[in-house]
């Protein structure tokens, strides 16, 4: 089963799969193990930055290897790419999708680029995820102050209609209130529903994908895949995860400087977020 597949599956069935990025092999195996446990299709996301930290090549190896220990439709996407000529090596060296991210560029222009991805991803089979309306901050992280959302920043309905119609676009992310990273009070604003409900009557069958996963509600999460969510992008609590995780280890024990013996407890942490993410989403016990 191929990836378009599995979120035609997940659109039929009102559930969406997950996208767990990663930039170490740690994370990597707490997000597999997690897919393992629950049963659950998976999609590895690693951003440009992440991904030249830890190579293109070396990435869709790491995939392979695993797709082919478990026999689990794990997928890989490249997250908000923002150059044309990193989309492209991306697509030559077998990622199963890229994301072109122009939503800072004039709407004309955003759609004469997608295109051009889109014609490019074809040789591959690559699918293409394109973005309207801007997606609140730059980094997946934990910024100091609490979020305010710019009604300017929304995805227009209209506009996200038009893009789609002349791009022809596989899967559309869209700015509904979702944020990157989380605000001091590990919480983000509420998801505008009902603009999302208009986007999707206009989307027809295009895969619409939540980015800025992390710290939405439970309750805003579920009524979103059930208008038509498909896809969410989860890195900011896995990053969170990890780095707390790795802190008390160290903290713990201050004399220990043998990896293997302080990691596991890390890709464990790793595990129960992505475990608990694959439960909310409705993908476990889908393979």
């Amino acid at each position: 089963m191929n990836l378009q597949d599995c979120l035609k599956n997940a659109q039929k069935e009102a559930f969406a799969i997950g996208q767990f990025n990663f930039s170490t092999l740690s994370q990597l195996r707490g997000i597999i193990e997690a897919a393992k446990q629950m049963k659950s299709p998976v999609i590895l996301g690693t951003s440009e930055g992440e991904s030249k930290f830890l190579g293109l090549k070396q990435i869709v190896n790491l995939r392979d290897f695993f797709r082919r220990e478990t026999g689990l439709p794990i997928f890989l996407n490249l997250d908000h790419g923002k150059s044309f000529g990193y989309l492209k090596i991306a697509c030559d060296l077998g990622y199963d999708a890229v994301h072109f991210d122009g939503s800072k560029m004039p709407l004309e222009e955003n759609i004469e680029v997608t295109k051009k991805v889109l014609k490019y991803a074809e040789k591959s089979g690559a699918l293409v995820e394109g973005e309207v309306g801007i997606i609140g901050n730059e980094a997946s992280k934990i910024y100091k102050e609490n979020f305010k959302i710019r009604p300017g920043d929304l995805t227009k309905p209209e506009e996200a209609e038009r893009y789609i119609n002349e791009t022809g676009v596989n899967s559309l992310a869209v700015s509904i209130g979702n944020l990157h990273g989380m605000g001091i009070n590990k919480e983000n604003p509420k998801l505008y529903l009902e603009k999302l409900s208009e986007i999707k009557k206009r989307a027809k069958d295009t895969f619409l994908v939540l980015h800025g996963g992390s710290g939405i509600n439970e309750k805003d999460i579920k009524e979103a895949i059930k208008i038509g969510i498909v896809k969410v992008n989860i890195n900011t609590e896995l990053r969170l995860a990890f780095t707390k995780t790795l802190r008390e280890a160290l903290n713990e024990k201050l004399e220990e400087i043998t990896p293997y013996k302080y990691l596991p407890n890390v890709i464990m942490a790793v595990q129960k977020v992505v475990e608990e993410k694959i439960e909310l989403f409705g993908s476990d016990n889908k393979i």
